[in-house]
């Protein structure tokens, strides 16, 4: 019965896989867990820098929206403003015309009046010499120039006390 018989190449066997393992556990596995440990944290590290930096790249974009947005903003309130200035100038020279315009038919209506009173007076001085031939003719006398004169000076003493009533 030689079922249990232990030989000395199995105890040294055994022994030669336990040294084995426990110098591979302490110079191979521990190393290269120790590696894999590292790898790991870099890894993780990386991960949390891509991240962070993700969120910083995405509050620069968001700010960089909103400037666009006040820009733009900005750019609509400028046109509106100078829409405005242009309309208040329009409006501004287009009062300035009318009124240098009321100012030009003013002008015209005065200087219409005056040529009306002067040729209103021309005509009443031809008149009254037209009148004094007249008068002169149906009266017959010598002494026509002194009388003239009188009829003239009556004349224009009635048409001119009639004149002021007409035209007032």
């Amino acid at each position: 019965m030689q079922l249990l018989r232990i030989d000395w190449n199995v105890l040294f066997t055994i022994i030669n896989l336990l040294i084995l393992y426990l110098g591979l556990r302490k110079f191979l596995i521990k190393p290269v867990t120790n590696v894999m440990e590292q790898r790991r944290q870099m890894i993780e590290g990386q991960m949390a820098d891509a991240k962070k930096t993700t969120e910083q790249a995405n509050e620069l974009k968001s700010q960089y929206e909103d400037a666009l947005k006040q820009a733009h903003d900005e750019s609509a309130h400028i046109v509106e403003k100078a829409r405005k200035t242009a309309q208040a100038e329009y409006e501004s020279r287009v009062n300035a015309a009318d009124q240098e315009a009321e100012k030009i038919i003013a002008n015209a209506h005065k200087t219409i009046d005056l040529e009306r009173e002067k040729t209103v007076q021309d005509l009443q001085t031809q008149i009254a010499g037209l009148a004094m031939m007249a008068a002169g003719k149906v009266l017959g006398k010598a002494d026509a120039a002194e009388q003239n004169k009188l009829m003239y000076e009556q004349f224009l003493a009635k048409t001119g006390g009639c004149n002021d009533t007409d035209s007032k």
